[in-house]
């Protein structure tokens, strides 16, 4: 497949990069695209974007290449276009790429929400954010219990994670958490899946979302399109949520693509009122206003619940916070630290001498996690790893911050509690009555 078609590279993470392929390649004879590559997840690189996938202009499937093999992969197969398709990095970062694309010869390019985004037959809400860890996903929770209590049948769509079997990972509906025991899922899926679920919603995921809209539309009222790390949306959107986070004031203006997503906004929530200090409340507030006088702003808090707090008073405990927020979320701690502070611990364990496998290499990349343990598990053995890591870490209890339970995934054997958090609003029911006027108003 040479002649005339372009050559392209798509840089990407297990998820935008497919779906972007899917909507501006995959069909399209005037492009060759010789390879992914793949970056922030372990373990995703070195497969092959399969046939049944990638379509018949594809027999063989695409590889997918470790990013840092990009340089080599643009000289050796004399590519004319780079698109950037992963989610969550700096604008400086992003230029980097850029510029060492630009420096070979090759274009580079952002493919735009027109190009990207399904249409739907249902009406979609979106809830995307401005960074990973925003609270996004507690969002989601709280207005599907909204258009639950009107009457409504609501179905979310979540972000595609398939970092294990791609043609299984396909399309994905979980109706109940047996669906969700079925599935070869990972760590990071059970962690979006699982609320969710246990809240009563329906959630449907997959690489190939033509497919997975079509499937969801047909047993839904309304769609609510919850974005992974802080991407724009793959539906187009009747209502644009976007989420701020004051623990990260500024990263609203200088992260990729959550500023996109605050421009386009209607509403902006700014999370976490009640844990954050007024002054970067009041921060991301102005940075609203200059680049989207036009939002509506909500305050909303995530209080904090530790069960059987008084078990861990006075004791030393390992904290496992959810990964993605502590590793490419940058988040220095997160719900865990906050709550087992407020319980009185004396002291937080430090994991990193009793790291196991891929977690030593975790700690590494992201020396800012310090002494709290990411709840890493992209694959079986890495899940193995986190428990034999907690297991070997001396401390007297666990504290589980993670949205899915790690206790039974891990079957743990150490004394735990788990921290839980859910959404509240600050200043009456605004987000509340905004869905409401949204659904009285029809697509």
């Amino acid at each position: 497949m040479t002649g005339d078609r372009q050559r392209v590279i798509i840089m990407g993470a297990a998820g935008r990069d497919f779906h972007n392929f899917n909507m501006a390649y995959r069909d399209c004879a005037g492009f060759e695209v010789m390879a992914f590559t793949a970056t922030q997840i372990p373990a995703i690189s070195g497969r092959t974007y399969p046939p049944e996938l990638a379509g018949p202009l594809y027999p063989g499937g695409i590889p997918i290449r470790p990013e840092e093999e990009l340089a080599e992969l643009i000289q050796k197969f004399s590519v004319s276009q780079v698109v950037f398709s992963y989610s969550d990095v700096s604008h400086e970062y992003v230029m980097h790429k850029a510029s060492l694309c630009l420096a070979l010869g090759a274009d580079f390019l952002l493919l735009g929400p027109d190009r990207t985004m399904l249409s739907c037959s249902r009406p979609v809400i979106s809830v995307c954010s401005v960074r990973t860890g925003a609270g996004k996903s507690g969002i989601t929770r709280y207005i599907a219990g909204i258009l639950k209590g009107m009457g409504k049948r609501p179905i979310v769509l979540r972000h595609p994670m398939p970092y294990l079997d791609l043609k299984e990972g396909r399309l994905k509906r979980f109706g109940s958490l047996a669906d969700e025991e079925r599935c070869d899922c990972t760590i990071e899926e059970l962690e979006e899946f699982e609320p969710l679920i246990s809240a009563g919603m329906t959630v449907y995921s997959g690489v190939d979302y033509a497919e997975v809209v079509r499937q969801a539309e047909a047993e839904a009222d309304i769609l609510i399109w919850d974005g992974g790390n802080n991407d724009l949306p793959f539906l187009r959107p009747d209502l644009e949520i976007v989420v701020l986070d004051p623990h990260r004031a500024g990263h609203e203006l200088s992260f990729h693509p959550g500023e996109a997503n605050l421009r386009r906004a209607e509403i902006a929530v700014i999370n976490k009122v009640d844990t954050a200090a007024a002054d970067a409340v009041k921060r991301v507030e102005a940075n609203i206003r200059q680049v989207n006088p036009r939002a509506k702003i909500i305050f909303t808090a995530s209080p904090i619940s530790l069960e059987n707090a008084v078990n861990i008073q006075g004791k030393r405990v390992l904290v496992v916070e959810d990964g993605p927020t502590l590793t490419h979320g940058g988040m220095p701690y997160g719900a865990g630290v906050l709550a087992a502070g407020k319980a009185g611990v004396v002291e937080f364990a430090d994991p990193r001498p009793y790291a196991r496998g891929s977690l030593r290499e975790v700690f590494r990349e992201y020396p800012h996690l310090g002494n709290l343990l990411p709840a890493m598990g992209y694959s079986g053995q890495q899940r193995q790893e986190l428990k034999e890591t907690i297991e070997a870490t001396p401390c007297d209890a666990v504290v589980i911050a993670t949205p899915a339970d790690l206790r039974r995934l891990l079957d743990l054997d150490k004394p735990s509690v788990r921290v839980t958090y859910e959404i509240q609003e600050v200043e009456g029911h605004l987000l509340k009555q905004a869905i409401e006027v949204f659904v009285g108003r029809g697509k």
